[in-house]
C-alpha cells in the first residue's frame, strides 16, 4: 500500500499550486524586494530565459512569447531562488552598509547560493518516490510544468503578469519538502508503525546545530543565518549553560524587510529576536539602532533606515543624536519558561522568534504535525530543563519513510 502512494505522480501534488512569481537572472535585487514585498511566498523564482524565436509563417506573437506562426527555440531554466533573507545577509556586508542604494542595483544573480542541485526541473511524471529521493539528494524546490485557466487566456494573447513565469506556453509552479511531507502525512496509517515510534527511537534527532550566545553580537550570526538558509534550518540562540532561549530564524527574517540588515549588523543576538518579533520592532530598539549607525559612520545605511523606519511610523528613528539612544540597555535574558510548546503561528502572517520545541520522546507524527502547524521544515529537540539536544528536519523524516520502503522490498 505504501509503495503504491509513493507511485503517484508529481501531478497529484500540484492542484491548486499557484503558478510562481518569478524574475529575469538580470533583474536587480531591488526588483527582487519589490517582488517579495508584494507576494504571499517568502521566495521568488529567478530564471535564465535566452528567448529566440524562428518565424514560419505572418501572424502575431504576443509578449508571452506564443505565436501559432512561431516555432519556439526558447531556452528557459528557473536558476535558482531567493528571499528576504538573502538580501539581509547580502547587506550586511561592510561594503554594502556604507552604501546600500548601490548595492541594490546589483543584479540579483549576486544573491544565488553557489550549491548546485537547490533547484531541479522535473516532469509531471515523475514518482513521489523519484522527488523524494531527488529532496535527500538536496534538492529543495522541484520545479514543475502546469496548466491553468490563467495560461489558457494568455495564449490568447492577453498581455501576461510581469512576475509569472511562462515559458514555452507552459506555466510552472515548485515543490517543496513541506507538499512532501503534507501529502505524506494525509496517508500517514499506511506507514504503520513508524509514525507512532518517537525520534529518539528513530535516531533522527541530529547534534549538529547552528547556535549563537544570547549576549553576543548578532553579525556574529551572519554566517550561520545564510548556512541555516541553504540548509532550511534555524539558528538557536542559547545562555551560557546551552539553554536554548529562542532563535533567529530564516522563515522569521522572511517575513521582515531589507533593513532588518541595519538591526543584524547593531544589536546582540537577544535583541535582534525582540527586534524581529511579531507587532514590529520596538521604538527603543529602532533608536538604538539608528544611533550606532550614526556612531559607526555608516550613513547609507543609516538614511536608508531612517527612511523606512519613518515611512513605517517610528520617526523618532531619525532622532539618532539623542544620548539617551546611545545607552539604551539590551534587554534582559528571558527565562528559558518563555519557550511555548503550544504557540502556533503561519510564519508568512506572524513573525515570532520562539522557537518551536519538541522532546526525544516525542512521536514522529506529532513532530511532523507540529512543523507543518507552524510552516517551518523543522523542529528542536530539548530535554524536560529546556536544554537543547538537536534537531528534527523534514529532510530527516523523509528518509525514515525512505528507508521503510526499502525494509519492504
Amino acid at each position: 500500500m505504501a509503495v503504491r502512494l509513493l507511485s503517484h505522480e508529481l501531478s497529484d501534488l500540484c492542484l491548486g499550486k499557484p503558478a510562481l512569481r518569478s524574475l529575469s537572472v538580470t533583474s536587480t535585487i531591488a526588483d527582487a524586494i519589490e517582488v517579495l514585498k508584494t507576494s504571499d511566498e517568502n521566495f521568488v523564482s529567478v530564471w535564465s530565459c535566452n528567448h529566440k524565436k524562428a518565424k514560419t509563417g505572418s501572424g502575431f506573437e504576443s509578449a508571452a512569447g506564443f505565436g501559432d506562426d512561431f516555432d519556439d527555440v526558447d531556452d528557459c531554466k528557473c536558476v535558482g531562488k531567493v528571499c528576504m533573507v538573502d538580501v539581509i545577509c547580502y547587506l550586511c556586508k561592510d561594503e554594502n552598509l556604507v552604501s546600500p542604494s548601490l548595492a541594490l542595483k546589483k543584479p540579483v544573480s549576486v544573491l544565488l547560493p553557489k550549491i548546485p542541485g537547490l533547484v531541479i526541473h522535473v516532469e509531471p511524471s515523475c514518482s513521489l518516490l523519484e522527488a523524494i529521493d531527488l529532496i535527500l539528494e538536496g534538492a529543495q524546490n522541484l520545479v514543475i510544468p502546469i496548466k491553468t485557466k490563467l495560461s489558457s487566456k494568455r495564449k490568447q494573447h492577453l498581455k501576461p503578469s510581469p512576475t509569472v513565469t511562462i515559458h514555452k506556453g507552459r506555466e510552472f509552479c515548485w515543490l517543496t519538502q513541506e507538499d512532501v511531507i503534507r501529502f505524506l502525512l494525509s496517508s500517514i496509517g499506511l506507514f504503520s508503525p513508524i509514525p507512532a515510534c518517537s525520534i529518539d527511537a528513530l535516531g533522527i534527532i541530529s547534534p549538529e546545530i547552528l547556535t549563537i550566545e544570547y549576549h553576543s553580537p548578532a553579525s556574529a550570526a551572519t554566517g550561520a543565518i545564510s548556512r541555516a538558509l541553504v540548509d532550511q534550518t534555524s539558528v538557536a540562540v542559547v545562555d551560557s549553560e546551552g539553554t536554548l532561549i529562542g532563535e533567529i530564524s530564516p522563515f522569521t527574517l522572511a517575513c521582515c524587510d531589507e533593513t532588518v540588515a541595519a538591526a543584524l549588523k547593531t544589536l546582540s543576538s537577544g535583541d535582534l529576536m525582540a527586534y524581529i518579533d511579531c507587532g514590529g520592532p520596538p521604538e527603543d530598539l529602532v533608536r538604538v539602532v539608528s544611533a550606532r549607525l550614526k556612531e559607526r559612520n555608516l550613513n547609507g545605511m543609516l538614511d536608508h533606515f531612517t527612511m523606512s523606519m519613518t515611512c513605517g511610523g517610528f520617526s523618532s528613528a531619525s532622532s539618532s543624536s539623542d544620548e539617551e539612544s546611545m545607552t539604551t540597555p539590551v534587554s534582559p535574558l528571558p527565562r528559558s519558561g518563555r519557550i511555548s510548546k503550544t504557540t502556533s503561528y503561519s510564519a508568512r502572517m506572524v513573525r515570532r522568534s520562539e522557537a518551536i520545541v519538541c522532546h526525544p520522546k516525542s512521536s514522529l507524527i506529532a513532530v511532523m504535525i507540529q512543523a507543518i502547524a507552524h510552516r517551518v521544515n523543522y523542529v528542536w529537540v530539548i530535554e524536560d530543563d529546556c536544554s537543547l539536544v538537536g534537531i528534527v528536519t523534514f529532510s530527516d523524516m523523509l528518509k525514515v519513510f525512505r528507508e521503510h520502503l526499502e525494509s519492504m522490498a
